[in-house]
């Protein structure tokens, strides 16, 4: 858990790694891996005065390759993002 309070419609997110292997059992070495595209939400901002924030903490998520800002609080690496850069919430 971490105690950065993300402000107004940010979401700071926990990357989900990418997979190690492929369904044959192939090995994916560190170059070929992709960005991660999904991760849990850690913590969210207020949202905009006319805008609540639809996600909150726990949420799995899904995201763009590139969206997001790449932070490292206590040895962890995080992504901090709007919650538009955010494309979808997974059902539990």
């Amino acid at each position: 858990m971490s105690a950065l309070k993300p402000l107004a419609d940010r979401v700071l997110i926990e990357p989900i790694p990418a997979e190690e292997k492929t369904a044959s059992g192939i090995i994916i070495p560190d170059a070929a891996k992709e960005k991660p595209l999904k991760g849990t939400v850690i913590a969210a901002g207020n949202g905009k005065k006319d805008e609540p924030m639809t996600v909150k903490e726990g949420d799995t998520v899904l995201f763009g390759q590139y969206s997001g800002t790449e932070i490292k609080i206590e040895g962890k690496t995080y992504l901090i993002m709007k919650e538009a850069d955010i494309y979808g919430v997974f059902q539990a």
